[in-house]
């Protein structure tokens, strides 16, 4: 190519290795972009599970401290402990001449269908039976519950599973340490989510 010919033609284009090298770091960054998006929507999710669970924690601690110190559903009559944190446990209390059958886990699921939310909780009928409580929130304000013999099939239900173990004389005599453990049931949600909360009660 003579002188004259580049006096002519002084701006170049881009080779085809420097678009090709252009071309890989945006994918490169791309990626990034997407798999953070990715982990955020992940962790979002995830919160709202744990921060349910906490809530479902919460609240069967509450349940828990409403029964007087002395009633089969909060007595320890037998060894140290009542309940199990790591399987389902119904056991036949006797406090003075009262005898109960007490379970120490139930189940909660949750479904939500074009703006209600239904709940529904297992728990055990007089006769120990298997009973399940479900209460709907409607988007006006009511609230409607029915019990039945076997649990709904509500769409898409989130499921909870919640156990708990009572402690006599822990942490120290004359108290009971109650502790619920709560595990979301799901198996879409990696790792699974679990929550724990404790109380001390007379």
């Amino acid at each position: 190519m003579s002188a004259s010919t580049e006096a002519k033609n002084p701006a170049r284009g881009f080779t085809l290795i420097e678009v090709v090298v252009a071309i890989a770091v945006l994918a490169v960054g791309l990626v990034a972009v997407a798999s953070l998006t990715s982990q955020m929507i992940v962790g979002t999710a995830r919160s709202k599970y744990m921060s349910l669970a906490a809530t479902l924690a919460s609240e069967k601690l509450e349940d828990l401290n409403r029964w007087p110190a002395g009633d089969p559903h909060v007595a320890v009559t037998s060894g140290t402990t009542a309940g199990s944190l790591t399987s389902d446990i119904v056991s036949m209390v006797t406090v003075g001449a009262t005898s109960e059958s007490v379970n120490y886990y139930d189940e909660v699921l949750f479904a939500a269908a074009e703006g209600a939310v239904s709940e529904t909780v297992s728990g055990l009928n007089a006769s120990g039976a298997t009973v399940y409580t479900t209460t709907n929130h409607e988007p006006d304000g009511t609230i409607a519950t029915a019990t039945g013999n076997s649990p709904p099939t509500p769409v898409a239900p989130l499921a909870y599973k919640r156990r708990w173990i009572i402690e006599k004389d822990t942490p120290v005599a004359g108290v009971k340490r109650v502790t619920v453990w709560v595990t979301l049931e799901n198996q879409f949600v990696r790792p699974p989510v679990s929550f724990q909360m404790s109380m001390v009660r007379p």
